[in-house]
């Protein structure tokens, strides 16, 4: 029991300063948050009403208390900030993030999607490459059903390369191994401004009004990826890159465009070798199989439709993914 006339001092709540208090939803900006406590402990923090739109990096000690930098998603919205240090009420910061709206290449794809940071570029390139060479591995079966042809197999390895690869999605993925690469950190599928529709399907650069009126859809086929969502980079399959993509025009009235994914070397086999990956489609009333072929055995593949060379006219070149594209 507490005696008459003593009162318990209540603790107050840490003091905090956020500057600045909005940033634009890039998926790099950063604010710093300084947190004014007596509290040897760190502090904890979680963020409300906008999970995605901002996260905590970089928590540091001060000669008064803590630091924490917030990082920008690229979903707009209002973050608030709670943070609890140990013995104290807790107390909140609210960070607002805006919708970037520009296209800096005018090919329709938004700069919020864009990989700007070299690390995101090798971490998307290493992921997409991986999940579509483990589906060569896999039993038809293991597979996900939505591979049915080449476009399928690339909207696939797109999306999930994208995702945030948690225990959970190991587990409804299964794969038959995981690595330990890093992730996308500039934002993580499905949770931008387009949400699941990842792929552009009609011409012209990025308007806001797109968000909203089917400029984007989860659906892309093989014509549809190359016109819209990935642009020429050349036709000397020595110049490719690991992730880029071969396109081919046949003479057929079913499915005429074809592509393969350029692996580079394998994640798998270890050999050193170059490889490319693809779905063949339905073929002869059956569903079709994933191939997987070194350089040499598509360069000199029997029907010559198929080899990536500048002397086959079916042949349309290297093309890589919008979002990786460089700033000139």
């Amino acid at each position: 029991m507490w005696a008459s006339g003593i009162r318990r001092e209540k603790s107050l709540p840490p003091r905090l300063a956020l500057a600045p208090i909005e940033l634009p939803a890039d998926g790099y900006a950063m604010a710093t948050l300084a947190i004014e406590t007596a509290g040897a402990q760190p502090p904890r923090f979680s963020i409300e009403g906008g999970s995605h739109a901002a996260t905590v990096e970089d928590v540091t000690a001060t000669h008064n208390g803590w630091q924490a930098i917030l990082r920008a998603g690229v979903l707009p919205g209002r973050a608030t900030v709670r943070v609890e240090v140990a013995g104290s009420p807790p107390a909140t910061a609210v960070l607002t993030t805006t919708l970037l709206p520009g296209d800096s290449a005018g090919d329709g794809t938004p700069d919020f999607l864009r990989l700007d940071d070299p690390r995101d570029r090798t971490a998307f390139r290493r992921w997409f490459t991986f999940l579509a060479e483990a589906q060569s591995f896999q039993k038809p079966s293991q597979r996900p059903v939505e591979i049915t042809d080449c476009a399928a197999l690339i909207r696939y390895a797109y999306r999930e390369a994208l995702r945030s690869h948690s225990g959970a999605w190991a587990a409804e993925a299964r794969l038959p191994l995981v690595p330990p690469l890093e992730p996308v950190a500039r934002y993580q599928y499905p949770y931008t401004p387009l949400g699941a529709a990842l792929f552009r399907v009609r011409e012209g650069a990025f308007q806001p009004s797109d968000l909203d009126d089917g400029a984007f859809a989860q659906f892309a086929d093989a014509e549809t990826l190359r016109r819209f969502n990935t642009y020429f980079v050349t036709r000397d399959l020595a110049r490719a890159l690991p992730g880029d993509l071969l396109f081919f025009e046949q003479e057929s009235n079913h499915m005429p465009f074809h592509s393969m994914i350029y692996l580079g070397e394998s994640q798998f086999s270890k050999d050193g070798a170059r490889y490319v990956v693809y779905h063949t489609g339905p073929d002869s009333g059956g569903p079709g199989e994933i191939r997987r072929l070194s350089l040499p055995e598509l360069l000199s593949f029997p029907d010559a439709r198929w080899r990536p060379i500048v002397a086959n006219r079916n042949f349309l070149g290297v093309y890589r993914w919008n979002i990786l594209r460089e700033a000139r």
